[in-house]
């Protein structure tokens, strides 16, 4: 018995150092796949949801990279208008006497520019005009000879102050018929100083107030042209400007030397730009609203009066950090950017939006991303499908 228990002693004296190192090495096998799961958590917290591309899709998704970049945005305040040309920029043109048309050398939407004939007229009593303004230049030489002699025999006691007082009174009379014909020459473009026996006519031209275009044309050869009726429509785009319509709360928004970018129907706006150059001091007559008064900086051969716009009226600045509006995506109303992991693998950032200005948008990140990284400035929507759908999830 005795020779028997002495093993069994030893045996149990050894048992808790044995079963000391076999929790040790349970714990120590159990250690690896700790830190493992650990790594993992930290690595899928920090990266957030991936998604990656074969080279092919990239290809055919046209997946373009690129970075993030200061850049001085503007808020803005949307606005609809219309074209619109001030008055000294349209004209309707007509004559004061009637006459018949001889000549027509323009055409309809033809430029032609101030002073430019646009018809030749024939009346008698622009025949009638010319011969009294004549006779009315030659008397007057007349009366001031005669005045020049009255004031010579006044001076000598020869004459009576009255007879003088009446040659000064005929030529002061003379002189005003003679200016008010010369007047009226000249409202049909005749130079009374060449006006000469030889050189009366009966025709008289009709001549472009403004520099324009051509847009109607009222009248044709053989035609007797009536008074005061418009015969041409002249218009001058290049002085179009927009006409604005800003709500009552939006005024205190809005001053002058504003930037405006805009577009008509059929194209985006931000197409053409315009500069705030007046705003209006009364609402207008059917709405809690002003007009704001925008010159155009460019003036397209497309633009023209009457067109209506959309616009964006720039309004408060800021400097930050931006993006192509493209590289934005949104989830409800949650706003992400793809930024490039590993090759070809994109994780999803989440980020809040800013002021956005010509296609691009302020980027505000919630997370700290290398001022390096590569963010999906095209392409950021397909992969926001990828990962919704969970085709192109990467998984760690």
């Amino acid at each position: 018995m005795n020779h028997k228990s002495t093993p069994t002693r030893a045996i149990m004296r050894t048992s808790p150092f044995l079963f000391a190192i076999a929790l040790l090495a349970a714990c120590g096998g159990d250690a690896d796949p700790a830190t493992k799961e650990e790594h993992h958590d930290e690595h899928s917290q920090d990266h957030g949801p991936e998604v990656a591309l074969t080279a092919d899709q990239i290809k055919a998704t046209g997946l373009i990279t690129g970075t993030m970049e200061r850049r001085g945005l503007k808020t803005s305040l949307k606005a609809n208008g219309r074209l619109v040309l001030p008055p000294d920029k349209s004209a309707l043109v007509s004559v004061l006497i009637g006459g018949i048309v001889r000549d027509i050398p323009v055409e309809e939407g033809q430029r032609v520019e101030k002073g430019q004939v646009l018809a030749t007229l024939e009346n008698i009593e622009f025949l009638q005009l010319q011969q009294d303004y004549l006779e009315t230049a030659a008397n007057l030489r007349v009366l001031e000879a005669d005045l020049k002699r009255q004031q010579d025999l006044h001076t000598d006691q020869i004459n009576a102050t009255k007879t003088l007082e009446r040659a000064q009174a005929d030529v002061s009379s003379a002189q005003a018929r003679s200016a008010t014909m010369a007047a009226k020459l000249r409202m049909f473009g005749t130079d009374p100083s060449r006006l000469s026996p030889d050189a009366i006519s009966s025709t008289f031209a009709l001549r472009a107030p403004i520099s324009g275009n051509l847009t109607h044309i009222a009248i044709t050869l053989g035609q007797f042209a009536e008074p005061n009726m418009p015969l041409f429509d002249v218009v001058d785009n290049r002085g179009l400007h927009i006409d604005l319509n800003v709500f009552e709360q939006d005024i205190a928004r809005v001053q002058v030397g504003q930037k405006v970018v805009f577009g008509h129907a059929g194209e985006p706006v931000g197409q053409h730009t315009a500069t705030v150059f007046a705003m209006n001091k009364a609402f207008e007559s059917d709405q809690q609203a002003i007009l704001v008064h925008a010159r155009l900086d460019d003036n397209g051969e497309e633009l023209l009066p009457g067109m209506y716009i959309e616009a964006l009226i720039m309004t408060d600045s800021t400097h930050a950090w931006s993006l192509p509006s493209e590289a934005v995506v949104s989830n409800g109303d949650e706003h992400y950017i793809f930024v490039e992991d590993e090759p070809n693998t994109f994780k999803q950032v989440a980020v809040r939006t800013g002021a956005s200005e010509l296609g691009y948008t302020e980027v505000v990140l919630l997370s700290e991303l290398p001022a390096d990284a590569k963010v999906a400035i095209k392409g950021a929507y397909y992969l926001l499908s990828e990962l919704t759908k969970g085709s192109g999830e990467h998984n760690h």
